[in-house]
C-alpha cells in the first residue's frame, strides 16, 4: 500500500525558514519522480516543485518559489525534502507530496494517494 507521510510544518515569521520532509513506502521510491504540492484555503492544489528519480539531478520549481525553495531526496531513507527560505504569507498552505514513475508539468495527473499533509503558516 502506497503511503506518504509529510512532516516539518509549523508557524514562522515572514522571512523565516522551514524544512519539510516526505517519507514514502509501498513503492519503488528511487525510481519515481517526486513532487511537492500545496493547497491554500479556498484554492485548488498548486504544484510547487519536482525532483527526478535516482540521484535527483533535475529539479523544477513554480515561479513564485524559485530561488527560495530547494527540493532534495535521500533514497536510502525513502525521503524527499523541501527547504523553504524567505517565507512569505502567500506561502501559507497545506503541503503534500506525491510520486509517479512519469514526469508531469505540474500536479501529477490522477494521483490519489495523498497523505495528511503538513501545515505551513507564515505570520508576524
Amino acid at each position: 500500500q502506497v503511503q506518504l507521510v509529510e512532516s516539518g510544518g509549523g508557524l514562522v515569521q515572514p522571512g523565516g525558514s522551514l524544512k519539510l520532509s516526505c517519507t514514502a513506502s509501498g513503492f519503488a521510491f528511487h525510481s519515481y519522480w517526486m513532487y511537492w504540492v500545496r493547497q491554500a484555503p479556498g484554492k485548488g492544489r498548486e504544484w510547487v516543485a519536482t525532483i527526478s528519480p535516482g540521484g535527483g539531478t533535475i529539479t523544477r520549481y513554480e515561479d513564485s518559489v524559485k530561488g527560495r525553495f530547494s527540493v532534495s531526496r535521500d533514497n536510502a531513507k525513502n525521503t524527499m525534502y523541501l527547504q523553504m527560505d524567505s517565507l512569505r504569507p502567500e506561502d501559507e498552505a497545506q503541503y503534500y507530496c506525491a510520486g509517479d514513475p512519469r514526469y508531469y508539468n505540474g500536479v501529477p495527473e490522477g494521483f490519489s494517494d495523498w497523505g495528511q499533509g503538513t501545515q505551513v503558516r507564515v505570520s508576524s
